[in-house]
């Protein structure tokens, strides 16, 4: 059955007496756990490269802000295909889940849910986010259906390559090209810098966060950027961060954008960099909360470019 469940408390990294562990019924907590529902970050750096596209999207339109009806839609889609794509890659990962400490005691490897339970799960996540893709232009329909070709081989890149930080951009990063097909039922030249920096933005914010798991990862042979940058995270990072910048900005400048978003990019970099200021490798913790700062910066970016669609588009 789908709702039968053991559930046997709350993952170890998951957030300490969240919702999800004290106000729903317990047949629902691990699906909940599944999902990543208690941790929202996740759905929120899918969501920032939808609404800064959508935002872009308004100032080259010479609208006055972004489509309210397009950002309710990705905000309903990132959350269901986060959740989808967290439940799809724990099925992938169970047998690498088991041997790490961290996240052992995920619902599958704990035996919360069955794989069977997961998979129905997971086809009523994509489903749901079908429902909201089908309510866009036909040429956006088509790019979304093709956003499951790095959604679906990501799982296995940390298998194969030293970059799965980098595939996950790929995926992560597709919502800058939905934002402005959404729009314009095309692409045109501004979405593909914003989509390029999506991705190294996603591969310094990951490498931050895979560095909680790098040791566990060394013993069972998973791969990471974490593991291949070692000590020189920094530099890496100061690559990575200014080249997400540089090519946010010329994603602004193709859109016709004006100072006030280009103030927001210059704040985003002041963030960015102030990360790998703090940054200690050798800190789970503050690996975490750096992480985590991320959903930040997509504010800092994304009210950037929205006062500039509202000061032209009046």
């Amino acid at each position: 059955m789908l709702f039968s469940t053991n559930d046997t408390g709350p993952v170890a990294d998951a957030v300490k007496r969240h919702w999800v562990d004290t106000r729903l019924p317990a047949w629902l907590r691990p699906y909940a756990r599944l999902a990543r529902w208690e941790r929202p970050i996740g759905w929120w750096l899918l969501l920032w490269p939808c609404l800064w596209s959508a935002a872009l999207a308004a100032i080259a339109s010479g609208a006055a802000w972004p489509n309210p009806w397009h950002m309710f839609l990705f905000f309903i889609g990132a959350v269901a295909m986060r959740g989808a794509g967290c439940t799809y890659n724990d099925i992938v990962d169970e047998d690498i889940d088991g041997q790490v400490e961290r996240t052992r005691s995920r619902p599958i490897p704990a035996g919360q849910v069955t794989r069977t339970q997961a998979k129905i799960f997971l086809v009523l996540q994509a489903l749901t986010g079908l429902v909201v893709l089908l309510q866009f232009n036909t040429f956006s329909i088509a790019l979304g259906v093709a956003s499951l070709v790095p959604v679906a081989i990501y799982p296995f890149m940390k298998r194969i390559t030293n970059w799965p930080q980098l595939f996950l951009g790929f995926a992560f990063s597709w919502g800058a090209l939905m934002g402005w097909a959404a729009v314009f039922g095309s692409l045109g030249w501004a979405p593909i810098p914003l989509y390029l920096g999506g991705i190294c933005w996603t591969i310094g914010y990951d490498t931050i966060y895979a560095h909680q798991d790098k040791e566990d990862d060394a013993l069972v042979g998973v791969r990471s950027t974490a593991l291949l940058f070692g000590e020189r995270t920094k530099l890496a990072l100061v690559l990575l961060y200014l080249s997400a910048s540089l090519l946010f900005a010329l994603a602004a400048m193709l859109a016709d954008a004006g100072p006030l978003a280009f103030m927001g990019i210059a704040a985003g970099v002041v963030h960015l960099f102030w990360q790998i200021v703090k940054l200690d490798i050798d800190q789970p913790e503050e690996c975490l909360k750096l992480f985590r700062s991320n959903g930040k910066f997509g504010w800092i970016m994304f009210i950037g470019f929205v006062l500039d669609a509202l000061v032209q588009g009046l």
